[in-house]
């Protein structure tokens, strides 16, 4: 299933809604506890990019959600790429079952469990997804948070008249992905203004070494064979 630019945006505003109505509203009172005056703001950016940051002048937390990422979210070819995919299956988040509404509701979590994350002071420069915020969002998911996010994002958008498929999508088959590159192989991985570039030099079991080519020219990665896509000569 797919769907439009406007149905993404107006998706993406249900997502603002489910974050401050479950995931804000019950938190709200101890995080202003820590932070005197501080407040949500949840909005739906035009790119791919998802993403928690603060404004210490404002004293306000942001929450963006890229209508990009939600329309590659219901795109089961796509799904493969997104970190959220990748918890849900290694983490057993919602039985381990990748679905579009899974994956929204999850990225509802994630990006929230950073807020509290910065909260509570452990958000480091170089350590932002280390156990302290594995911890908090496994705790979202145990203490029924997750699943509350989830059946709310379902009954606004069915409401709103664009319920988002819950079907199941299946793990991505890594052999036949690792068929698909060889040495020499121009490509890129991460998102946005995020993304890397570079050309593989040594295919492995489940990853592929790249070399940086352009502004990422002197660095290496080893690369999840999901992350990769080609990039033209």
């Amino acid at each position: 299933m797919t769907i439009d630019p406007s149905g993404a945006h107006r998706l993406g505003e249900l997502m603002c809604e489910t974050t401050s109505a479950i995931l804000w509203s019950p938190a709200k009172s101890w995080v202003q506890k820590q932070a005197p005056a501080t407040t949500l703001l949840c909005r739906v950016g035009s790119g791919q990019a998802t993403y928690h940051r603060f404004d210490p002048r404002l004293k306000q937390h942001q929450i963006t959600y890229g209508k990009r990422m939600i329309i590659s979210k219901h795109q089961p070819d796509a799904v493969a790429g997104w970190l959220s995919g990748r918890e849900i299956r290694q983490r057993r988040y919602f039985n381990g079952e990748v679905t579009t509404l899974n994956l929204l509701a999850h990225t509802c979590c994630h990006e929230f469990a950073h807020l509290l994350q910065h909260v509570s002071g452990q958000r480091y420069r170089g350590s932002v997804h280390n156990r302290h915020f594995y911890r908090i969002l496994d705790e979202l998911h145990s203490s029924g948070g997750a699943e509350a996010a989830r059946q709310h994002l379902a009954e606004l958008a069915k409401h709103a008249g664009t319920p988002v498929p819950d079907e199941t999508i299946p793990a991505p088959d890594t052999r036949r992905l690792m068929a698909r590159w060889t040495v020499g192989d121009a490509v890129g991985f991460g998102a946005g203004k995020r993304q890397l570039q570079g050309t593989i030099i040594r295919v492995n079991r489940k990853t592929c070494t790249v070399e940086g080519t352009g502004p990422c020219r002197g660095l290496r990665y080893r690369v999840p064979v999901v992350l990769l896509q080609a990039l033209a000569d």
